[in-house]
């Protein structure tokens, strides 16, 4: 899967899941370990873990290999790694804290 369909297909599937202010940030020029990075909310611990199971699924559903998963035991910040894309699930007060959009961009 190309790089702007796997960004499409990750933020369809966090969408899915009532993932709230999904943001998608082009970090190719910034990072050498990821080229873009996908950030969500999720309101509760919960909720941030059932996106991030969600994509994973969806994802091995397609034949998308998943390099990890981090955080779900914890549920307020979950990074589902894909290699050249990442996605974050942050719950609404580590996105504040953290702001990886100003960092980032």
């Amino acid at each position: 899967m190309q790089r702007n369909d796997l960004t499409a297909f990750l933020a369809d599937k966090a969408d899915d899941m009532k993932a709230e202010n999904i943001i998608t940030l082009d970090v190719r020029e910034k990072s050498s370990i990821t080229d873009v990075m996908i950030v969500c909310t999720g309101t509760s611990k919960r909720h941030v873990s059932s996106i991030a199971d969600h994509v994973a699924e969806q994802a091995n559903q397609q034949g998308i290999r998943l390099l990890g998963i981090d955080g779900e035991d914890e549920g307020e910040w979950v990074v589902v790694d894909l290699g050249d894309t990442m996605l974050h699930i942050m719950q609404e007060e580590q996105r504040e804290m953290y702001q990886l959009e100003k960092l980032w961009s």
